[in-house]
């Protein structure tokens, strides 16, 4: 859905330029924002990329990684960039918190605010809104708006292909999640012929782990894991001593959830994470099992309905009991 299409002409001239997207990016987040910077530099847009915090090293080697301002480190220039872009543009997030603390700079920024998204509920802060729930990834939307809403197909480069495919191979779990539709596949064709060298990018990616994140892996499988086989429920519970413990930075915990959902017979998959401020939760799904619905109604969070997130201020084990409390109000649809 496209809203607010009378605001395109605006990128017509050269304009100044921000992109954004939310707190601690993943792939797609980080490849959807880069992919757009590189095609707004072609057109002869002042594009920067600002984000409210670091993202995980794996992801250090996409095209134009070295131009991106970390709020915290560069505060005084993002806040100028963003009080005098003419455009902000709200990649993969539907809700302003998402971005932390770069959120009050966006609010009261003057420039036009476009979001393209594909996440469910979008609050209504935008001028221009390109959005669909249906998409597997924010990429995947970046792809078409630049090959069919502006019927530019010809100006994605080997550069702008390469942080695409990254984001929508993360988002669709390499591919393996139903949101992987034909239409995905003639997408990454596309990149791949564009000039994405698909090999290249899974190594990059799923290949790049530190010692003390194996090990971290190898600790949170042998000591953190836990199933619940009447729910066809697997957890893992990581406190704030076992981070410390493994020197955890950015990046490390990313997929953990995936390996208690990897267990046969396994429904439903929950990660709880102490991150001293708050609890962290994931959760990951197959078949009909709302993770979504899970998230909002009981932890202050959201998604889609295969893979949601949310947060909590009590202790972790209370956390994770309040989790095991609700699972026999999903018993049926958890055992069918």
């Amino acid at each position: 859905m496209l809203k607010g299409q009378r605001h395109l002409q605006l990128l017509a001239e050269p304009k100044k330029i921000v992109i954004t997207t939310h707190h601690k990016p993943d792939g797609d987040a980080l490849g959807s924002s880069l992919g757009l910077y590189h095609w707004l530099k072609s057109k002869g847009h002042s594009v920067e990329v600002v984000l409210s915090s670091d993202f995980p090293t794996f992801l250090d080697w996409m095209p134009g990684r070295e131009d991106v301002i970390i709020y915290p480190h560069a505060a005084e220039e993002a806040a100028r960039l963003l009080a005098e872009a003419a455009i902000i543009f709200c990649l993969d997030y539907s809700a302003l918190s998402r971005t932390n603390i770069l959120e009050p700079l966006i609010v009261n920024a003057p420039g036009d605010k476009w979001m393209i998204d594909h996440h469910l509920d979008p609050e209504d802060f935008a001028s221009l809104r390109y959005w669909d729930s249906n998409a597997a990834a924010t990429a995947q939307l970046i792809y078409t708006f630049i090959s069919e809403v502006y019927e530019d197909k010809d100006a994605i480069t080997a550069e702008i292909a390469t942080c695409l495919y990254a984001g929508i191979m993360t988002d669709t779990g390499s591919f393996r999640f139903r949101s992987t539709t034909s239409a995905v596949h003639h997408i990454i064709a596309s990149l791949i012929e564009a000039g994405a060298r698909n090999w290249e990018i899974h190594e990059q990616i799923y290949n790049s782990s530190t010692e003390n994140r194996l090990k971290f892996l190898g600790y949170c499988l042998l000591n953190c894991l836990e199933v619940i086989p009447a729910y066809n429920t697997a957890i893992f519970s990581v406190s704030k001593e076992d981070l410390q413990k493994f020197e955890v930075t950015t990046g490390d915990t990313e997929g953990l959830v995936n390996y208690a959902l990897s267990v046969k017979g396994i429904r439903l998959a929950a990660l709880f994470i102490d991150r001293t401020e708050l609890i962290k939760l994931s959760l990951r799904s197959i078949g009909d099992i709302p993770c979504n619905e899970i998230c909002k109604k009981y932890f202050n969070g959201g998604g889609h309905l295969n893979a949601s997130g949310g947060s909590s201020s009590e202790e972790l084990s209370q956390v994770v009991n309040k989790f095991k409390s609700i699972l026999p109000e999903y018993k049926e649809i958890l055992t069918k």
